[in-house]
């Protein structure tokens, strides 16, 4: 580690994953509603669950950003962070507010409104936090060394805090508030999210590969612009029902689906920098992480997104089972992989040992997770087609339609319970005791690689 302010990422990240064992644990109490309706009914009703678990989720994925800004802005800039003492007041902010908000939801005091329930004080909270963040990671990048890794990261960063605007204007009519609420999570995701995910990819290909800087930020430029190009109106194949214009729905079907495009183009792009560096990193977790992420984030988000997002499929495949595992599968290759990766690679440094550490239990936690995960996403997807042709074909109500399919609800309980079990072994192999693993292979490593203290 180059720079000691770089161990700010340290405390981001245990909170972040204290949270992401909250959602995963969450997540599947919800899941077990759907196959015994009853289930904590009188004490923590479906909403709350899904509450806590869409909320742990966004809250604790944000802090793996931040963490990944702490640790590599340093590097990018070659300078400290412009105040330390900043940054460990924004995640106090962030901390108080996130358990605020969690134990306001499990007593019933929320704003109502999916994804941004978090009352008012608290969203302000958010900001000040997020304006704190800004100023300290722009300060930091504009007085170093100014890299496209840099550059593009802060991009994702500052349009991520001006998209959480949008929150805070709820007006009365409910199609103009889908309107503007769409803009928060789903532009997040969709657009300044990716920018995130792919600068943070390009800074791990800089590190592991040894590929020259040059030739990887070429590659970001062009996947940045296509991201942008595609992902800012392709979000409006969110507005086809809501009561905006028919327009949107030749214009969100054309550019939604140019949306495949960047998430291909960062799969060709982590394969070929690996194949071109051609070196044996010795943290083979975080590697297989970063062409983890790439490969399920292609599938959930590019396939699965695809196949239902042309107007005349969405019109029967809107809020089904198929929606659920496109969200799902996007969400856990797209962001909740980059930041487990990074992790990955951030915490031998972080906790000052020469080389990884657990990683074979990490690799396990990955070959538990996403495999499951892939599982979920099929059982879904199979649920979300028998309800569609019940419920949108049949004409067979809601409620009716949802007792068929049973067998896919336990299969996805099924499939949750071994995501949480890896969800636990990656937190141990992170934040428990470090077993070395030092195959042959790394005794052949240098202790300074490509730059890096390994």
């Amino acid at each position: 580690m180059k720079y000691a302010t770089q161990r700010i990422a340290y405390p981001y990240i245990v909170v972040a994953l204290v949270l992401f064992a909250l959602q995963v644990i969450f997540g599947v109490l919800a899941g077990t509603v759907y196959v015994m309706p009853h289930f904590l009914a009188d004490v923590l009703p479906f909403s709350i669950l899904r509450m806590v678990h869409t909320n742990a989720l966004i809250f604790w994925t944000l802090l793996g950003f931040f963490a990944a800004a702490y640790y590599l802005v340093p590097e990018e800039a070659e300078r400290e962070i412009e105040s330390p003492m900043l940054a460990y007041v924004q995640l106090a902010i962030l901390t108080i507010g996130g358990v605020a908000s969690i134990v306001g939801y499990l007593f019933g005091y929320h704003g109502g409104r999916e994804f941004l329930e978090q009352p008012l004080w608290v969203k302000v909270g958010i900001v000040v936090a997020a304006l704190i963040f800004l100023y300290n990671i722009s300060m930091t990048v504009l007085k170093g060394r100014k890299t496209v890794v840099a550059t593009i990261l802060l991009i994702g960063l500052w349009g991520t805090a001006l998209f959480f605007l949008f929150a805070f204007y709820n007006p009365a009519n409910l199609a103009v508030d889908k309107l503007y609420w769409w803009d928060v999570v789903h532009i997040w995701v969709e657009n300044v999210w990716m920018l995130i995910m792919a600068s943070v990819l390009a800074f791990m290909m800089i590190k592991l590969t040894g590929v020259d800087r040059e030739v990887i930020e070429k590659w970001l430029y062009v996947i940045a612009a296509l991201i942008l190009v595609s992902g800012l109106i392709g979000t409006g194949h969110h507005y086809y029902w809501i009561g905006a214009p028919a327009y949107w729905q030749w214009l969100g079907s054309i550019f939604s689906t140019l949306e495949v495009v960047p998430l291909f183009a960062l799969v060709f792009f982590a394969f070929m920098m690996v194949w071109r560096g051609g070196r044996e990193h010795p943290n083979k977790a975080a590697l297989l992480w970063a062409l983890g992420t790439v490969v399920a984030a292609f599938f959930g988000a590019g396939v699965w997104g695809f196949m239902h997002t042309l107007s005349f499929v969405n019109f029967y495949t809107h809020g089904t089972q198929i929606t659920a595992a496109h969200g799902h599968h996007a969400y856990y290759g797209a962001y909740v992989s980059i930041n487990l990766a990074m992790f990955t690679y951030m915490m031998p440094h972080l906790r000052s040992f020469r080389l990884p550490y657990n990683q074979i239990l990490n690799m396990w936690s990955f070959w538990l997770m996403t495999p499951a995960i892939f599982f979920m996403t099929f059982t879904l997807t199979f649920a979300g087609v028998v309800q569609v042709h019940l419920q949108r074909v049949m004409g067979m109500n809601y409620m009716a339609a949802q007792q068929q399919l049973d067998l896919f609800y336990w299969m996805r309980l099924g499939a949750g319970a071994v995501v949480m079990i890896g969800a636990f072994l990656f937190i141990y192999a992170t934040l428990g005791p470090a077993k070395r693993e030092e195959p042959a292979y790394m005794a052949r490593v240098p202790e300074v690689t490509g730059g890096e203290t390994v």
